[in-house]
């Protein structure tokens, strides 16, 4: 039988100290603090080049739908090899999958730079250069996440995955404002070859760690296929687990949108030009550098489930409240105000699912995890892109913060198997996983 995690009166958890310091323990270990820093610095550059992109795509064609496809191009790929990548992230070192995955992002980013120095300007030629970038992180995506567990013990996890979403939504204030003023100065180019230069940090901080002794890391067998199909399997059996992807689909089909959407209200509604466009982005991060010592400094007591219910319904009102800003002002900080509740409500699912999943499908599960989330956000890309193109893009905003807000009230209402409160599930030790695996 799974045993109950400890309620907050007993004495272990009296002693485990809160706020900030404690959301921050993860850093103490050497290996996460160097793995952390290196990536900060790499999605920063990433995020050079995910502003970039759109933003001049939308200055070629003047059309939201071309947007929406550049969610397409990045993401789809990450639908069909995610399965791949999670399978190799249980059987193979971890380490050395990123290694190949980053180098290979890393070519990628430079081609792009190199197409744009070279005067081509061809959206089409642009969204295939995006997607061999896609390739990669399908592969790299499972690995990536998974690998999180192996630079820290399991009472640090939560610390682990919430800081290494602040990492990611640090780069998402720091890279679009950055790229603001890169294009409204220097251009495109410099955008593109920062990002390039930028995996040369992650790449140097992978060398230098040592990850924790974990499962053994042997020969993927022939029946592959069959191996990740084991991972649907589980994934069933864990009410928990179900959850966390139902709440991923909603937020990126209806909530993430609103990030490529940035580049269609700064240039049509607010007309605030490419800095003004890095600060809309930047707001989305600064948000969640708020919220995230709230989500990890005191989860003991602010329960998954409850982050979770709450987040979504603040998610949907922000957007809504940003789809009908009268001014860049206000637009401004409705931003920082739906950057918050997406870090509060992605973080905690993706707690959700490190903390119970058996270790033995650890790599598999995340890539599930991955290829439904990602699924879902060029679906959402493109349709809030034709609603946009068609009643306006305060519409689609409006129209996606509502829903989400509904979608929030129903899953309250949900009991049984199907109730939010499964995201805090115990961890499983289930003999079964590694036996049947």
């Amino acid at each position: 039988m799974k045993q109950e995690r400890l309620p907050p009166s007993q004495p272990s958890e009296i002693r485990t100290p809160r706020g900030v310091r404690h959301s921050l323990r993860a850093f103490r270990h050497r290996d996460f603090a160097i793995f952390w820093g290196g990536a900060l610095v790499s999605s920063t550059g990433s995020w050079l080049s995910n502003l970039a992109v759109p933003y001049v795509l939308y200055q070629i064609t003047g059309s939201a739908f071309w947007v929406g496809l550049v969610s397409l191009a990045q993401f789809l790929p990450s639908v069909f090899l995610a399965p791949v990548g999670g399978t190799l992230a249980d059987r193979r070192s971890r380490k050395r999958i990123l290694l190949v995955t980053q180098s290979g992002m890393a070519v990628s980013a430079l081609l792009l730079w190199l197409v744009w120095t070279s005067g081509q300007r061809d959206p089409v030629v642009m969204l295939v250069l995006v997607s061999l970038g896609g390739v990669f992180a399908g592969f790299n995506m499972p690995t990536w996440q998974s690998f999180v567990s192996d630079l820290v013990p399991r009472g640090d996890l939560h610390s682990a995955v919430t800081l290494n979403s602040l990492q990611f939504n640090t780069a998402r204030s720091l890279g679009p404002a950055l790229a603001g003023l890169l294009l409204a100065v220097l251009g495109p180019s410099w955008t593109f070859l920062l990002n390039a230069v930028s995996f040369l940090f992650v790449l140097a901080a992978l060398a230098a760690i040592h990850p924790r002794a974990g499962r053994p890391q042997q020969a993927a067998p022939a029946g592959m296929t069959r191996r990740f199909l084991a991972a649907p399997r589980y994934i069933r059996g864990q009410p928990g687990l179900v959850m966390a992807l139902v709440v991923s689909v909603l937020v990126g089909v209806l909530g993430h949108p609103i990030f490529q959407f940035t580049v269609v209200f700064a240039g049509s509604v607010f007309e605030a030009g490419p800095v003004g466009l890095g600060l809309l982005n930047a707001a989305l991060g600064l948000g969640a550098v708020v919220a995230a010592p709230l989500v990890s400094g005191w989860h003991h007591k602010l329960r998954l489930g409850l982050v979770v219910r709450w987040g979504l319904v603040l998610y949907g009102l922000s957007m809504i409240a940003f789809g009908a800003a009268p001014g860049y002002a206000w637009g401004v900080a409705a931003l920082i105000v739906v950057g918050g509740s997406f870090l509060a409500v992605i973080s905690s699912v993706n707690t959700s699912i490190q903390v119970i999943v058996a270790d033995g499908m650890r790599g598999r599960v995340m890539a599930c995890r991955i290829m439904t989330y990602t699924a879902s956000l060029p679906v959402g890309g493109l349709l809030q892109g034709v609603v946009a193109d068609w009643a306006g893009p305060r519409w689609a905003v409006c129209g996606a913060g509502a829903l989400m807000a509904v979608a929030a009230v129903t899953l309250m209402r949900l009991r049984g198997r199907a109730r939010l409160d499964r995201l805090d599930d115990p961890h499983d030790d289930s003999h079964l996983v590694t036996a049947a695996t």
